[in-house]
């Protein structure tokens, strides 16, 4: 159901508003690794964010039918990587299911606590999540930064209206 006054559409709040108005957002594009009983798991994510300076602790969202959450469910740490806009692909890639995501075209190395570590991206972060908060059909994932390097050279990726871009001189 729709109003009209003016220019101005109004929508009654549905999952297809929520998707409308969230495609004209640009977020930040990060993937979020962690060990799983089988092997890596991993996710792109555009729901990163700062929640506290002290301590240093950040949030993301995941679905609970998400392949990885079992994975992120169960496990103590996470890493939680920043990409640049060189790695449209390695996004599109953690972002598919079904995909291979640690296969041979994903460079990685595991880091502390066994933390899959993705290379070259602009920063990365080894967190220990404090809690798991339920929100409607996603969790909530918060997390503390136990350690991490911000100093890698590049632009960030961003994700608007559907797709992966870089930013515009």
């Amino acid at each position: 159901m729709t109003a009209t006054s003016g220019l101005a559409t109004t929508q009654l709040a549905s999952p297809d508003l929520l998707r409308s108005v969230f495609r004209r957002h640009a977020a930040g594009v990060a993937v979020i690794t962690a060990r799983g009983a089988a092997g890596p798991v991993g996710f792109t994510a555009t729901s990163l964010t700062s929640v506290s300076a002290e301590p240093p602790m950040l949030s993301f969202g995941i679905g609970t039918g998400a392949s990885s959450w079992p994975a992120i469910a169960a496990t103590d740490h996470v890493g939680v990587h920043i990409l640049g806009e060189h790695q449209q692909e390695l996004a599109a890639t953690f972002a598919r299911s079904g995909a291979d995501r640690f296969g041979p075209a994903t460079a990685w190395r595991e880091g502390p606590e066994g933390v899959p570590l993705l290379d070259d991206v602009l920063a990365w972060m080894v967190c220990r999540i404090v809690g798991r908060v339920p929100a409607g059909d996603h969790r909530i994932v918060l997390a503390e930064v136990v350690l991490g390097d911000p100093t890698g050279p590049g632009r960030p990726l961003l994700y608007h209206q559907g797709r992966f871009n870089g930013l515009r001189d």
